[in-house]
């Protein structure tokens, strides 16, 4: 009896007798009982190892998009442009992570996941050199640009990797480590960034980014293909040539798809599940809010600790690291929300509804507004540096952080319950959306702060938020009733 490829459906074709009647010569090639080439059998500490160089590939992309936010001040006076031109660095990196993965997702189902882990890093080690180098704004903004798209392969197939290697129910730190990844990587950025750029200046802001991706492209290197269709057609390709007998071939060999379902799922597909999937548009508005607001952070943070209390760029850069301490605390929370899940799973008879993943969103959506208030009016002229502290608003980066990962962790695994049947399709919808709000947020959110003040500037973001918080709770009650009228989330 043949094993799954977890790959795909039944084809059509088969499900027609007399079409199948003709495929009754072909050898199918398939995993077998205990296969050591399917990656769900590889051991644990080689699996381990392989999520680990995903959660770092991932990490040191968004590090990526914010480093340059250390020193904005030189790249200003030494090209004379101001501060949104200079934010457009950061922008078009994230815009490019919003367009890469439109390719290169697809792209890891037709040719697997392994040269998609190589030669997009390779590429974009590559574009930081004009970065570096750069004698006017153009080049470093389109450079930029393409940095981004090259570097978002590993956010657009590490997913898909960490889902070949792990069964549903061994995936939830893995996974809970990539919800963080995207996250931990643009607060580490300001903290490096800040002080490299004080020291040895802008330049050497790349090329420690350079270096930073070059050593990680040697790890993604070392990354196996684990995608279970390209290995099986590597051995259906070994089986032929050694036994001289054609009719050894694969399921997505016999039963390949058009060229134009790729296209449709990752590039129209996405926006029609917008426009008609109510489940789907409100967790990534919420998601892209919460992106976005991480962003904003980048550019508030230095308006209330550089220009309020008169911190260099380093010492603004470690304030950050309250942000990352939020995130660790969610790391240590996300498994204990795992296991809720998997006891609800198994009252239900192992099998939990999509709205039980939504415990983590009812638990984190409260922390983002409480962070945003705490920042607002802790932050000078509310409360000025001769009457206050800094560690006020500097504090507010933990709740943030802690709420942040939650809600993203729990969304993510909301929206793949949702629509099995579509998930890259929702997936690259909800990378667009995010990756849109966090391009935007740079370009606007100093003169924000400077226009409004910094009390009522993050109570704009804490209001909006809060009105975001009955989304999850909504969806919990009536979840199942919505997903009963959709043509795609499961029933």
């Amino acid at each position: 009896m043949p094993i799954p490829t977890r790959a795909s459906n039944v084809p059509e074709a088969l499900k027609d007798p007399e079409k199948a009647a003709q495929l009754r010569d072909t050898k199918l090639v398939t995993w077998l009982p205990d296969d050591p080439e399917d990656p769900r059998n590889w051991s644990k500490p080689y699996k381990w190892y392989i999520t680990g160089v995903c959660a770092i590939a991932v990490v040191a992309v968004a590090f990526a998009s914010a480093v340059v936010t250390g020193d904005f001040g030189d790249v200003q006076d030494e090209f004379h442009v101001g501060e949104v031109v200079v934010a457009l660095s950061v922008s078009l990196m994230v815009c490019g992570f919003g367009i890469g993965p439109l390719a290169w997702a697809p792209m890891s189902e037709v040719i697997g996941r392994r040269p998609l882990w190589i030669f997009p890093n390779l590429l974009y080690v590559i574009f930081n050199i004009p970065c570096a180098v750069a004698k006017n704004i153009q080049t470093y903004l389109i450079c930029r640009f393409f940095c981004g798209i090259f570097a978002s392969a590993p956010l657009a197939v590490a997913g898909g990797t960490l889902s070949d290697i792990w069964d549903n129910n061994e995936r939830g730190f893995a996974i809970a480590l990539f919800a963080a990844a995207p996250y931990g990587g643009p607060v580490m950025g300001p903290v490096v960034g800040g002080f490299v750029g004080e020291n040895i200046g802008w330049r050497w802001i790349i090329w420690v980014n350079m270096i930073l991706a070059g050593v990680v492209t040697i790890f993604c290197c070392t990354m196996p293909e684990t995608y279970a269709p390209a290995i099986l057609k590597r051995r259906a390709a070994r089986l032929r040539q050694e036994t001289g007998d054609p009719t050894f071939t694969t399921e997505q060999e016999l039963f390949k798809r058009p060229l134009s379902d790729i296209i449709t799922e990752t590039l129209i597909r996405p926006f029609q599940m917008l426009a008609t999937e109510p489940i789907l548009l409100l967790m990534s508005l919420y998601v892209a809010l919460i992106y976005g607001l991480l962003y904003a952070f980048f550019f508030s943070f230095p308006v209330v600790f550089s220009e309020g209390y008169g911190f260099d760029d380093g010492h603004t850069g470690l304030t950050f690291i309250s942000v990352l301490i939020g995130l660790l605390l969610a790391l240590f929370v996300t498994p204990r929300i795992e296991k809720n899940y998997q006891k609800r799973a198994a009252a239900k008879g192992g099998k939990a509804d999509p709205e039980d993943r939504l415990v983590g969103m009812m638990i984190g959506c409260w922390f983002v507004p409480v962070s945003l208030f705490i920042f607002g009016w802790t932050s000078p002229p509310a409360v000025m540096p001769g009457g206050g502290h800094w560690v006020g608003p500097v504090s507010a980066g933990i709740p943030f952080g802690f709420g942040m990962v939650i809600l993203y962790f729990s969304c993510n695994a909301y929206l793949i319950d949702a629509f099995p049947g579509y998930v890259a399709s929702a997936l690259a919808a909800k990378t667009v959306i995010r990756s849109g709000s966090g391009a935007a947020m740079p370009l606007f959110i100093e003169a924000m702060y400077h226009n409004l003040g910094n009390g009522w500037a993050a109570s704009v973001w804490a209001f909006i938020s809060l009105a975001l918080v009955p989304i999850p709770f909504l969806f919990y009650n009536f979840g199942k009733s919505i997903r009963a009228r959709s043509k795609r989330a499961i029933a």
